[in-house]
């Protein structure tokens, strides 16, 4: 074990302890026996309680509005009374969230969970058809939409009889299932905060998986779930702070008031948990962007002071290879975190060359997870590249092997994970919940594995590994080792059928704008760091950017459909 593991986990152990903020405890939650914070909130409703104390502090900045913690709130009261007087909305009901990032995004999620209805976030990227889908899978009541996704939806849950409700809509409705947002909360303007009994257990969420492959399900979480996960986002953050004080000094002596960007989709646990839950809590300001744009989110920086930006690598790879990055005055950026996939050792190169004083990390969740597992920030993230990080406090990992062996460190296997975070199962699914549960233990589908100092390293998920001649191979490798060629900007391996060795290893690159790159240059390098059997059979340069989902993954299955047409 290392200093740095070692100056976390004395942190860790001295925050948790009996009688401190962040006590552990054991609890029993379904008859399985987990690592719980004594301390933590019971519901939602104690966090947006509480949050509401910071009353006329900036909370959030969109486009030139400034939203202070009252206006939020108040709309928020207003939301979930109308959601009871008009829709008669009660606990236990589902009510569906379908526009990008606004403000109202926010407060409609708050005034669903206040009054012990079901949060349901639906990817907004998606056609027409898979918004439904999300929408009448979990039989949604309400939805409340933006005016673009209200034109892909309105026929379809006029046909449902779900009720949709029109943020920022840009003509009245006079139809029988439509309102705009302001009309509905026209009689609730005053209203004040609900009045409503929450348990601990009552399912709060039901967070859509990202689908790359195949049908999403829906990720069901309950309150003590949630507030589990909100604190632990706490306790790390001050641990990991407390284990590097030249950093955290250094990034203080910037004297820039706390304020973090919100770039990515709230309907996935980097947007919803890493940032609006913790910011929520801490009263920080939070700048929001309609969608991510390089040059709008310098500018923000910029005109906002941002300190803190959480964001998929594949995002900081653009703002920091940017032209228009040095003409931007950034010195307030000191916290960078990357999420969603393992950070490139690329990127954590760059996050260093072009933040001063950087205070940078990443980790490891999934929405299954409620976006808990391993992380780490500061000296041990600089000097341990390519990793995601260490458990965190309430999380168990183990390593296994197909037949669910436990495996030593260093080889890598199917990662599975046990914390009082994970989801309560997926909606109506019981095939896939008797699939993916195993007396409190979930199978994650990646594949990973512990080096010597319990650092977690992500080979790949389950089922994206190559299986060659009976090697196996993973692509995140390949990947890893392609980008480093100067030439190349992003870079997708994946394996398709091969009639003599089972699967062959394909590779698509993206070349940067003006750069002059081969088939015959890029193999050559990739044979100087990649053993023989590793190496593409073949590689295609592509000119568009990699389709990725809304977390920033890669669509492999996509570019595979792609390849197979063009065969």
């Amino acid at each position: 074990m290392d200093e740095s593991k070692l100056a976390y986990d004395r942190s860790v152990t001295a925050l948790t302890g009996a009688g401190r903020d962040f006590e552990l405890t054991r609890c029993s939650i379904d008859n399985v026996d987990y690592t719980v914070y004594k301390n933590a909130p019971k519901t939602l409703q104690e966090v947006y309680f509480a949050a509401a104390a910071h009353g006329e502090s900036e909370f959030i900045i969109y486009q030139g509005e400034r939203w202070s913690f009252n206006t939020f709130f108040q709309q928020a009261w207003s939301l979930a009374d109308a959601l009871t007087t008009k829709h008669h909305i009660v606990p236990g009901d589902r009510v569906g969230i379908a526009m990008r990032n606004y403000p109202e995004w926010l407060s409609t999620f708050v005034a669903i969970t206040s009054i012990g209805a079901l949060a349901v976030p639906i990817n907004s990227w998606g056609t027409g058809r898979d918004l439904l889908f999300a929408a009448r899978d979990s039989e949604c009541k309400t939805v409340f939409c933006d005016q673009q996704r209200h034109t892909l939806m309105a026929a379809g849950l006029a046909e449902s009889n779900i009720n949709a409700v029109i943020a920022r809509s840009s003509a009245p409705s006079a139809l029988k299932f439509e309102q705009t947002l302001e009309d509905f909360i026209a009689d609730s303007k005053n209203a004040s905060r609900p009045n409503v009994t929450i348990q601990s257990e009552d399912n709060a969420l039901i967070m859509y998986t990202s689908g790359t492959t195949g049908q999403p399900k829906g990720a069901v979480s309950t309150h003590r779930a949630l507030c589990q996960a909100i604190i632990n986002f706490e306790c790390t953050g001050t641990a990991c702070a407390m284990a590097n004080p030249e950093l955290i000094g250094a990034m203080f002596s910037k004297e820039f008031e706390p304020s973090q960007m919100l770039a990515v989709p709230l309907f996935h646990v980097s947007g919803l948990h890493a940032i609006f839950f913790t910011a929520l809590r801490a009263g920080r300001k939070v700048v929001m962007m309609y969608k991510w744009d390089t040059l709008s989110a310098l500018q923000l920086i910029e005109q906002e002071r941002i300190t803190i930006l959480s964001a998929a690598p594949s995002m900081l790879l653009q703002l920091f290879e940017s032209p228009e990055f040095d003409q931007h005055d950034t010195s307030s950026l000191s916290s960078l975190g990357g999420g969603g996939s393992a950070t490139p050792a690329k990127v954590a190169v760059l996050m260093r060359e072009k933040v001063k004083d950087m205070y940078g990390g990443t980790g490891w969740g999934m929405t299954e997870t409620n976006s808990i597992g391993t992380a780490f920030t500061g000296q041990a993230f600089i000097d341990n590249p390519g990793s995601v990080g260490f458990c965190h406090a309430t999380v168990e990992l183990k390593i296994c092997d197909q037949d669910g062996s436990e495996l030593p460190a260093g080889r890598p296997g199917r990662i599975w994970i046990k914390t009082p975070t994970v989801i309560s199962g997926y909606w109506r699914r019981p095939d896939a919940n008797k699939k993916s549960f195993r007396d409190g233990w979930f199978d994650s589908e990646d594949i990973g594995y512990f080096d010597e100092k319990g650092y977690l390293y992500l080979s790949d998920r389950a089922k994206d590994m190559i299986i060659r001649g009976g090697e196996n191979i993973y692509p995140a490798e390949i990947e890893a080792v392609l980008c480093e060629h100067p030439a190349v900007q992003e870079v997708a391996a994946f394996g398709i059928a091969d009639e003599k060795l089972g699967e062959k290893v394909v590779v698509v690159v993206v070349p940067k704008a003006g750069a002059s790159l081969t088939e015959e240059a890029l193999k050559n390098f990739a044979s100087q760091h990649l053993a023989a059997f590793k190496m593409p059979s073949s590689l295609t340069m592509l000119e568009n950017p990699l389709p990725r989902n809304a977390a920033g993954k890669v669509l492999k299955h996509l570019l595979k459909e792609d390849l197979h047409t063009n065969i």
